[in-house]
């Protein structure tokens, strides 16, 4: 491969992008976010850049400027049909133009067009968005930055080359040639505990000394092979809070930008005497990724554990928590999908252990990720009467036809609540987050060093909460004013999860300053009442934050109205045209449009066209630096049963693929004839998440000085002490007196025996010893085994047993520990 100066492509083109410096604004519960790139045509004759990259799923793009030597264009919003002729016109003329759209498929991916770059210019590209911060597990507010964009599955059959579909061009993650800088400010009405990245950090630094402001920084040298993550930590998070944003002062009164808009953070309690009782009802369908990605390991580093095995342990614990009564069912999904039964089973001892024994033979060998299918598999079942269908969605999250996915869902939304996880770098974060949101249910990202178990557990815990229904919000504001909803009705409540509300206030009061809304809802029968105040009286200076947040939030519940009345009712396609233009938000209907005309003298010479690699995750340790992740590969997309019939070209495209690899990729000199063309046609279909027949299981992951004959490294499992004692739990919650029990103890079956009070039942005993080791030596991982050692409380209670108190000291003496009784609920 010949080697070229300067930053280069891997086809060697030279890559105009040098740069992206990000700068991040954080208001209490929204963030804004300013990114700009640095371009620089250091070729002969004038080119177009094209730079296709993700975008957090819900934020709502509201400025595009360009900067060409000392003079700034600001971009506008035009019907996207429209700026795309415009653009295409400009660069006809030999004018310089840049176009801002969002993908025809999915809201998460933007692609940006810098037109007609003269040699030896540089061009600054900004824009700026601005987004909600979600609510995790530990109460941190999660901001993304998405830098890896992995390449989408193309379902079969589906049209993969339509006018706004985004062609990716990328290279390995780490490999990206341009740098990213990135430093935050961050704002809050209550003190900031901390700041935490998934990436090295420059300390925090607080601003002032309430620690209600500071300033924190990206470490220099990041490398692109991860998504950029911050977690802020304030005090007292779950305060409801209320702003209200002043209107734009050139905008006209009674429309959305010349109005104030409220933006509520509401934070519903429940009574503790109704959230102490779960359900013992529902149907539980656990819909897991098997596609060829699933093999990857969960975070960059030696000794990760692959996202496939990670999802094997968190079914164990799935399936030891749910409660007897309940019904439930696994399915995997890639090109295709499998059930493990053929249809929802009561869960009991023999169903349980059935599924754990498909649970340990499950693999990632299922070819792509294609979710509509087995989605509409599972919509077409009748649901249960009296089991409310609760559907859990592991994956990690790339496909083309997210907006596709996202109306089935909502289609179907009154039928079941959906919890979604995002595994690993490059999950879309529009198919996690809407499907969740779509479903009434919630969203988790499992990334960095996160471990999947907890952030399961939590949503099992909100799945097991009472169903929260006959949700109606009341403002309550004075005469003059009137209020009208941006947001969509509220249809889902979790306990200490924050719902947001949008509204738009027309007409002023004379006299009273004060608002406020009601939230009335019924949790398990018992009417339930929240309520907030809030002082009419716009906060100056927001930078329109909540009003672009409100438009954004609209603008997407009438695109999801357009596509469900496939665009035959009129005005809403116009509507949103409408509202996109008058905001200055992004929309699927709209893109960013700007024009330099300079000095008015058309650029001489041929337009050169230059893909800006995305950074797309590769994680499988060996280096593939050299490696061709073009589009003309990446797009080669099929399902298992086609590869026979195409061998030759996979075989020609595998060849492509190979072409200037190291040595330590791969062994280029099997002796047998034909073994060769397996290993290439696994390799190659192993890079891209898809697996050959033959070649699927041999993945090479040689070093530099290995021998083509070496025998493939393997690793030893060692087993989990907890996950041992979880597996041999019964459906029931109890478990059974037994070496293996012994084994997970480090006691001999005489010594667990010995101890047991002379009336306690063996299993009895051996349930309470397993509680006492759980509260006495794995409180760090509660999270994961709670529901289960809530199951074995109520077994224990169930069976009448009069020397608890006697069991649990015998416990604590035989194991070293000091566990009380009523700790363990006892």
């Amino acid at each position: 491969m010949e080697n070229c100066c300067g930053l280069v492509t891997v086809k060697n083109e030279p890559v105009p992008l040098k740069s992206i410096a990000v700068e991040v604004s954080v208001q209490g519960h929204v963030a804004t976010v300013s990114s700009t790139l640095q371009y620089e045509n250091q070729e002969q004759s004038p080119l177009e850049a094209i730079f296709v990259f993700p975008l957090p799923g819900e934020a709502a793009v509201c400025r595009f400027s360009a900067k060409i030597g000392q003079t700034e264009v600001v971009a506008e919003v035009q019907e996207k049909q429209k700026a795309q002729e415009q653009y295409d016109d400009a660069l006809s003329s030999g004018q310089q133009a840049f176009l801002l759209e969002e993908s025809d498929e999915s809201p998460d991916v933007f692609k940006l067009s810098v037109g007609s770059l003269p040699p030896g210019e540089k061009a600054s590209v900004s824009l700026d968005y601005v987004t909600e911060l979600a609510v995790q597990a530990d109460d941190g507010l999660r901001l993304c930055l998405p830098a890896v964009l992995n390449p989408r599955y193309q379902p079969q059959g589906s049209d993969s080359g339509s006018a706004g579909s985004a062609q990716v061009s990328s290279v390995p993650a780490g490999s990206v040639p341009y740098s990213l800088s990135l430093s935050a400010h961050v704002s809050s009405p209550h003190p900031i505990s901390g700041v935490e990245s998934n990436c090295p950090l420059d300390p925090l630094n607080y601003l002032n000394t309430e620690k209600t402001q500071a300033t924190v920084s990206l470490a220099a040298g990041h490398q692109f092979d991860r998504d950029v993550e911050l977690l802020l930590y304030y005090q007292d998070t779950h305060q409801p809070t209320a702003i209200v944003e002043a209107a734009q002062a050139s905008a006209k009164p009674g429309s959305l930008m010349g109005d104030p808009v409220v933006m509520l953070s509401l934070y519903p309690e429940f009574p503790k005497d109704v959230m102490s009782s779960m359900t013992s009802h529902g149907e539980f369908l656990f819909v897991v990724d098997r596609s060829g990605s699933m093999e990857f390991p969960m975070h960059l580093g030696s000794g990760s554990q692959d996202r496939i095995g990670s999802a094997r342990e968190t079914l164990l614990l799935l399936l030891k928590s749910l409660p007897m009564g309940c019904y439930f069912n696994i399915i995997g999904f890639g090109s295709s999908y499998e059930s493990f039964f053929s249809k929802s089973v009561e869960y009991s001892q023999k169903t349980m252990d059935e599924a754990l024994q498909k649970v340990k033979e499950m693999r990632a060998d299922l070819g792509g990720t294609e979710i509509l299918q087995p989605l509409k598999h599972i919509y077409s079942q009748p649901c249960l009467p009296d089991q409310p269908r609760q559907l859990f969605l592991f994956t990690d999250g790339e496909v083309e036809n997210t907006k596709e996915v996202l109306d089935l869902v909502k289609t179907n939304a009154g039928s079941h609540r959906c919890f979604s996880f995002g595994i690993g770098e490059g999950a879309s974060t529009a198919l996690i987050s809407g499907v969740a949101k779509q479903a009434r249910g919630h969203a988790q990202f499992i990334t960095g060093q996160d471990r999947m178990q907890p952030k399961v557990m939590q949503s099992l815990r909100f799945a097991l909460q009472p169903a929260v229904v006959d949700i109606s919000v009341k403002w309550n504001v004075p005469k003059e004013v009137s209020v009208t909803p941006l947001s969509p009705p509220i249809r889902v409540l979790f306990q200490g999860q924050r719902a947001l509300l949008y509204a738009q206030l027309t007409g002023k009061s004379s006299g009273d300053t004060e608002g406020s809304v009601t939230v009335k809802y019924s949790l398990a029968k018992q009417p339930v009442e929240n309520q907030l105040s809030f002082s009419l009286k716009p906060t100056e200076d927001t930078g329109m934050t909540v009003h672009r947040l409100g438009a954004r939030t609209l603008i997407q519940s009438l695109e999801v109205e357009e596509r469900e009345q496939d665009g035959e009712k009129e005005g809403v396609k116009e509507k949103v045209i409408e509202l996109s233009v008058q905001s200055g938000v992004s929309s699927a209907f709209t893109a960013f449009i700007a024009v330099h005309k300079g000095d008015g003298q058309a650029l001489q010479g041929q337009l050169l066209h230059r893909h800006v690699p995305t950074p797309m995750l590769n994680l499988r340790g060996c280096s593939l630096t050299d490696c061709d992740f073009s589009s003309s590969v990446l797009e080669r997309d099929m399902k298992l049963s086609e590869l026979d019939d195409r061998s030759d070209q996979l075989l020609c495209s595998a060849s492509e693929f190979v072409v200037g690899t190291k040595s330590k990729c791969m062994s280029a000199k099997k002796k047998a004839e034909g073994s060769l063309a397996s290993r290439v046609k696994g390799f190659f279909f192993k890079q891209l998440g898809f697996f050959s027949k033959q070649g699927a299981r041999e993945v090479l992951e040689c070093d530099e000085d290995c021998d083509e004959d070496s025998p493939a490294p393997t690793t030893k499992s060692v087993r989990d002490p907890l996950l041992q004692l979880i597996s041999l739990q019964k459906a029931s919650g109890s478990w059974v007196l037994e070496a293996a029990l012994a084994e997970v103890l480090e006691k001999t079956e005489e010594e667990v025996s010995k101890p047991k009070p002379e009336q306690v039942d063996q299993e009895v005993w051996a349930t309470v010893l397993a509680l006492v080791w759980l509260y006495g030596f794995k409180m760090e991982a509660q999270e994961d085994w709670q529901f289960l050692a809530m199951k074995a409380v109520s077994w224990i209670q169930a069976q009448k047993v009069a020397s608890v108190s006697e069991c649990v000291q015998a416990g604590n003496t035989l194991l070293g520990c000091q566990v009380q009784k009523d700790t363990l609920g006892l």
